[in-house]
């Protein structure tokens, strides 16, 4: 196994966010039984779930914030309970969840290939919709091939654990998504991890690895815009590190495709470096309005997770009307560049109206605009407060985020009006002044 399979910080974080033991080996009965002793209450597998009360106790207190049941959507306003929210939790950057054309897409698709696929794409599940899909995916990107997985979490599941194995190291930034750290989990490689976007760390670590495991194959896996930070991927002086040491990278642009680059296909195309990353990874639940992920890369890696990637062969494909709106979203991304433009508008006028009223926004560059409070509880009653006072957002807490980092997270479309973003703002004011945080 490798250095970081016991007594590790990955293993530790682990820990941290699985208070009951998942995972942990059981204790073994044995011992008080051979000496006599009575024999302890045989564990239940679900003594865990009679003991989880915290969200039992938030929602007692009127402060559980998830699992709010939107009854009517406009995309930039939705209804809860009759009431109107302006919508700033969504990941819809450009907009396009209600678009007529997207719509019309979808209805397109369903009337002729029906409801669902029902079936992998190994098998029948496969229509001429994906592989149109995957062709123009591919280009846009500025790879040889492409590749549709069911949704994004199963993508970076399926990459990751085909590709790195147990005589392999994955190499993950610390606040890497949720998805990459399972993928690197599932492939029983060696894990690492360096500190985010501290590219000298990275270098100790790929030194590390080096000694560690001299025969290892190694790949390096960022987020291109990390979704609770805002900030992005420094990738040109993280790329000549993994050049360096012989190992290849995985670009994550989940929260980048549709918003970052001349084109808006990723972080990547930003920093002009499409042909340095190995690998890219994107959804379609954000910028294209849909779900679903894919993977681009060489001819023969996307041939080989063809035919490898338990998470795509085990798996039901995209059903029809979520290709289509996805085929037509990028239609639009793509000739409708003045999206992108509006979008970015509407995030400095909301950034620099939070900075202004002096909210902490932590090191945000991108539509994703985190207010940082701290404390877990605080960030509880200031969502509640804004809430209330008509505002959707979403608290974000560890392990999500790192310890006294809480954060309201707030993300901008390109649909929202100056005057949405300047109500919104008034809010925040009230609502911040409120619980003290300005």
């Amino acid at each position: 196994m490798g250095p970081n399979r016991t007594g590790s910080e990955s293993h530790a974080e682990f820990r941290a966010a699985n208070p009951a033991g998942i995972g942990s080996p059981a204790p073994d009965p044995s011992s008080a039984e051979a000496a006599g002793a009575p024999s302890a209450p045989r564990p239940d597998l679900f003594d865990k779930c009679r003991g989880f009360t915290r969200a039992k106790e938030a929602q007692a207190a009127g402060l559980y914030p998830y699992f709010i049941p939107i009854s009517g959507s406009e995309g930039t306003e939705v209804r809860i309970e009759g009431e109107r929210k302006i919508m700033l939790g969504s990941n819809n950057y450009l907009g396009l969840t209600h678009d007529p054309r997207v719509l019309d897409a979808a209805e397109g698709a369903a009337r002729t290939y029906g409801s669902g696929c029902t079936g992998s794409r190994f098998l029948n599940g496969t229509l001429d919709l994906h592989e149109k899909l995957e062709r123009e995916l591919a280009e846009y990107v500025g790879k040889e091939a492409a590749l549709v997985f069911s949704t994004g979490f199963q993508t970076n599941l399926g990459i990751i654990a085909t590709l790195a194995g147990r005589d392999d190291a994955v190499i993950l930034d610390k606040l890497d998504h949720a998805c990459i750290i399972d993928g690197a989990i599932l492939s029983q490689a060696n894990v690492y991890r360096f500190n985010h976007n501290d590219v000298a760390h990275l270098e100790k670590v790929m030194q590390r690895v080096e000694r560690e495991l001299p025969r290892a194959g190694k790949l390096v896996v960022v987020d291109g815009i990390f979704s609770m930070e805002g900030d992005i991927a420094d990738l040109p002086r993280i790329i000549p590190v993994v050049r360096k040491y012989g190992a290849r990278i995985l670009v994550d642009e989940a929260h980048s495709v549709g918003v970052m680059g001349p084109g808006g296909s990723g972080v990547h195309e930003h920093f002009g470096l499409s042909d340095d990353c190995d690998l890219l990874m994107g959804t379609f639940s954000k910028s294209f309005a849909s779900i679903g992920g894919f993977a681009a890369s060489t001819e023969n890696t996307i041939h080989y997770l063809k035919h490898h990637a338990r998470s795509l062969i085990f798996s039901a494909s995209m059903p029809p009307y979520a290709v289509a709106t996805v085929r037509e979203a990028l239609r639009i991304a793509r000739a409708e560049p003045e999206r992108r433009d509006r979008l970015w508008a509407n995030q400095r006028r909301l950034k620099d109206g939070l900075e202004a009223l002096g909210f902490n926004l932590g090191t945000t560059t991108t539509p994703v605009v985190p207010v940082i409070v701290g404390e877990t509880q605080k960030t509880f009653v200031f969502w509640k407060t804004l809430f209330e006072m008509g505002v959707f957002t979403n608290p974000v807490i560890p392990p999500a985020v790192p310890e006294h980092t809480s954060r309201i997270r707030t993300s901008l479309m390109a649909t929202h009006t100056g005057e949405l973003i300047d109500e919104a703002l008034e809010i925040f004011q009230r609502a911040g002044k409120k619980v003290g945080l300005i």
